[in-house]
């Protein structure tokens, strides 16, 4: 083989191999690097105590119904216990107020203080009062009120009124209902006050929870008509407008929400004293 034929092939030689070796550094090039995981945060662990078993109001804890596990530090509810001799020191006795399903931690404002008694005033907020009013099955939502519902307060009354200012003695007595009070939480239905209970019954009396003023109007109203309960939905926040509603309201057919009706209560207020008439609609006149 002559000599310039050998540096021609040692020459293709090198360019191919050269080539080969760019080649497969471009390749590594264009595959992209293992990222390298990032450490996950240290998370730092405490004990919550937490209940074995359902407890119900009035049971009382001991040993056997509770349990502590471990709980993220950051995530441990406010009012929990860190360990079940923090509960039960075995001198005094510590009592459920609100239920308290298994697994659920035991947060302080549920159970009782040391050696108190799971009383009605224990579950009174702060500044709040209990009163109770009496009712049946009719007035009562047949029985379908529970502790820990909500509800509004209704009154119905009869009040005098005068018909013709010119002539003494002349007046008529009209009955109206009014919402007395709204939002209401009910404490207990009878002596039931376990707020897990799902067992509707009739009752005979329902104590709600108030403060001074709403108490004393309660007391005042219970004495000059009658109370009834109206059961709200579950969670519900209404506190839209309320009206009087009266006899004549239930004339017409569309109900005292209907502004197309041809008659309007009006109260007037005179000395303190306070008198409904029915007046015609603007532009209606009543026949004699």
């Amino acid at each position: 083989m002559r000599p310039s034929s050998i540096v021609m092939l040692t020459v293709a030689l090198g360019l191919g191999v050269s080539a080969a070796m760019l080649s497969k550094i471009w390749l590594q090039s264009q595959v992209s690097q293992p990222q390298i995981a990032e450490a996950a945060p240290k998370l730092h662990m405490g004990t919550v105590v937490i209940a074995a078993k359902s407890l119900r109001f009035g049971n009382q804890l001991s040993q056997r119904s509770l349990r502590v596990v471990e709980w993220p530090t950051k995530a441990i509810p406010q009012g929990a216990f860190k360990k079940i001799t923090d509960i039960v020191n075995g001198k005094d006795r510590r009592v459920v107020l609100s239920a308290i399903e298994e697994n659920e931690p035991v947060l302080g404002w549920k159970i009782t203080g040391p050696g108190q008694r799971a009383s009605l005033s224990a579950l009174i907020g702060e500044g709040k009062r209990a009163v109770t009013i009496r009712v049946n099955d009719v007035l009562g939502v047949a029985g379908f009120v529970l502790p820990g519902e909500r509800v509004d307060i209704l009154l119905t009354r009869n009040e005098a009124q005068d018909q013709d200012k010119g002539k003494k003695g002349l007046s008529r007595r009209i009955s109206f209902t009014d919402v007395l009070l709204r939002n209401v939480r009910v404490l207990a239905v009878d002596q039931l006050a376990d707020d897990r209970t799902e067992k509707p019954a009739p009752a005979k009396a329902i104590t709600i929870e108030v403060d001074t003023l709403q108490a004393q109007k309660l007391v005042l109203a219970a004495s000059v008509g009658q109370l009834a309960l109206a059961l709200r939905s579950a969670g519900s926040t209404d506190s839209g407008a309320t009206r009087r509603v009266a006899l004549s309201d239930l004339n017409s057919m569309s109900g005292p929400s209907d502004d197309t009706g041809s008659s309007v209560m009006v109260t007037v207020t005179r000395a303190l004293v306070r008198s409904d008439y029915t007046v015609p609609r603007y532009g209606q006149v009543f026949s004699n």
